[in-house]
């Protein structure tokens, strides 16, 4: 099966920032011990064996140049019953590959997937009982205060994901914060405005703006820094932008990006389009339609 992007995105952001597994285990009341470099280590643990194991992510927090903790990350979006039997040996292997200690963080992104994976796993062995250190969406802080989120544009990320709702008070202010960040972030820092675009697939540019008291227009839109990244992101994967394969492909992969349901008529439809002014007009509407219908209007 491959991977979806609400799974990928905590391993995204924790490639980038391997130290974000400590703020997680610092949420969930586990300490880990001093440390000067956080990096990844090698998430592949099959051994002599034809069975492949292969965690999502693993961190090593060295100290002086040797690793003093070692962090598996796991993402679970549903409980899934053999992970029991493969976690521990992630562990135990990674144990020897390092030798040092270990940690095994599940992340979870609903409270019930979270409490199912949290139960203890019996070894079998005396007193041998491995207990799944879990954060779940309450364990992620909002994010609200523009300086930390210029600093930690990860957490931010993580932070908007999960909190952005332009529907509550509390969301406003975590997806203000968010848009304010990416504005101030320093050159060559990313903002992850592609990741939070695609996991908020409800969010209206325009009307997040009447909401925060901003007139955002389309105009506004297209150069404001993370709305910029998005269409950037659909350009690349296309051709360059005025070129008209490219603005196809483009208009294609920011309504894939936004979740927007596109049949195999439809698409069709915009890949074989041939007239410049006409992918142009839909590539204006792209950012802000709510279905496909909206698009050809």
């Amino acid at each position: 099966m491959s991977p979806t992007l609400e799974h990928e995105y905590l391993i995204e952001l924790v490639r980038n920032r391997p130290s974000l597994v400590t703020t997680l285990l610092a949420e969930v009341g586990v300490a880990v011990p001093s440390f000067d470099r956080a990096r990844l280590g090698t998430a592949d643990f099959t051994n002599c064996r034809p069975t492949e194991y292969r965690a999502d992510s693993v961190v090593l927090l060295d100290r002086e140049g040797k690793p003093v903790r070692a962090v598996v990350l796991e993402v679970q979006r549903r409980y899934d019953k053999r992970k029991t039997w493969s976690w521990p040996v992630y562990l135990s292997t990674l144990r020897a590959i390092e030798e040092c200690p270990v940690v095994l963080l599940v992340f979870c992104q609903d409270d019930k997937t979270a409490e199912d994976c949290a139960e203890p796993i019996d070894m079998g062995h005396p007193d041998w009982v491995l207990r799944p250190i879990v954060a779940g969406p309450r364990h992620i802080p909002r994010v609200t205060d523009v300086e930390q989120a210029c600093d930690d544009a990860e957490l931010t990320a993580l932070s908007t994901i999960m909190y952005g709702d332009p529907e509550t008070p509390e969301g406003i202010e975590v997806l203000r914060t968010f848009f304010e960040a990416a504005a101030l972030r320093p050159e060559g820092r990313p903002s992850y405005a592609q990741l939070v675009f695609a996991l908020l697939p409800k969010f209206d540019v325009a009307q997040f703006g009447k909401e925060i008291g901003m007139d955002v227009t389309i105009e506004d839109a297209m150069v404001h820094p993370f709305v910029r990244e998005l269409v950037e992101y659909g350009e690349a994967r296309g051709e360059a932008r005025g070129e008209v394969k490219g603005e196809a492909k483009a208009v294609l992969m920011i309504l894939d990006r936004r979740n927007i349901q596109v049949s195999f008529e439809t698409r069709r439809r915009i890949l074989t389009c041939t007239d410049l002014e006409t992918l142009e007009t839909w590539f204006d509407r792209v950012l802000v339609v709510t279905s496909v219908d909206e698009l050809f209007d």
